[in-house]
């Protein structure tokens, strides 16, 4: 088997308020495959969001180790860490927070001339992503012009633009209608297939989490697969 593009080994997260301790993950594992999609399904204060700024350098384990491909990052520097977001880690959030004042095209240009990229194969990539997604016709429309669906498009295509190998989602669909949220459901699923990505969703979404590759949760800050 391929080695995991996201590997945390026995990782512990406590939060430290005045003087109590709150003890949020302890010796958690959790291996995510190329080309794989896992659902993260637990109920709200059970950790979801503190594994997902985990796995996304954006907290750093208070115990273990997260490895992104081969390489340990808990003892990166604030700089590293920054450029492997950059590099190898796409986020899509529940609100898309997509520039208000730019197209959909500029907001999928910005990550990449961002990660040094020209303007013209900014300008390259984001077309034929978005048209991939469906969004042919709305390259130069600006968030307030798009339906919510269509938002959710853009941000995806944004958190894609430059090719990462690992996607962490948080309630993508969580402000969508049902029918919406199957439709954008279908356009990130298909994206982590063609890809090889391999993304973590966390949604309550029991029916879109059933169509995923496998089931996670926490429990007594363990990961727990399900089913």
């Amino acid at each position: 088997m391929s080695q995991p593009i996201l590997h945390m080994h026995d990782i512990g997260r406590t939060y430290r308020q005045a003087e109590s301790e709150l003890r949020v993950l302890s010796g958690a594992q959790l291996a995510l495959w190329p080309g794989e999609s896992v659902a993260l399904i637990a109920p709200s204060g059970a950790g979801k969001s503190t594994l997902l700024h985990l796995a996304g350098l954006l907290e750093r384990p208070d115990e273990g180790e997260i490895y992104i491909g081969d390489l340990p990052t808990a003892n990166l520097d604030d700089a590293e860490r920054t450029r492997l977001r950059r590099l190898e880690i796409g986020f899509v959030y529940q609100f898309h927070h997509l520039l208000p004042e730019f197209s959909a095209r500029e907001n999928v240009m910005l990550p990449q001339m961002i990660r040094g990229l020209s303007r013209k194969v900014a300008h390259q990539r984001a077309d034929e992503v978005l048209v991939y997604l469906g969004l042919g016709d709305r390259l130069t429309h600006r968030p307030a012009e798009l339906s919510g669906g269509e938002q959710q498009r853009v941000a995806i295509a944004r958190a894609i633009a430059n090719s990462p190998r690992l996607l962490l989602a948080d309630e993508p669909t969580g402000n969508l209608d049902p029918r919406t949220a199957d439709h954008v459901f279908d356009a990130l699923t298909h994206i982590i297939r063609v890809t090889g990505l391999a993304a973590l969703v966390a949604t309550h979404n029991l029916e879109l989490a059933a169509r995923m590759d496998r089931r996670v949760t926490l429990r007594e800050g363990q990961v727990v697969e399900l089913d």
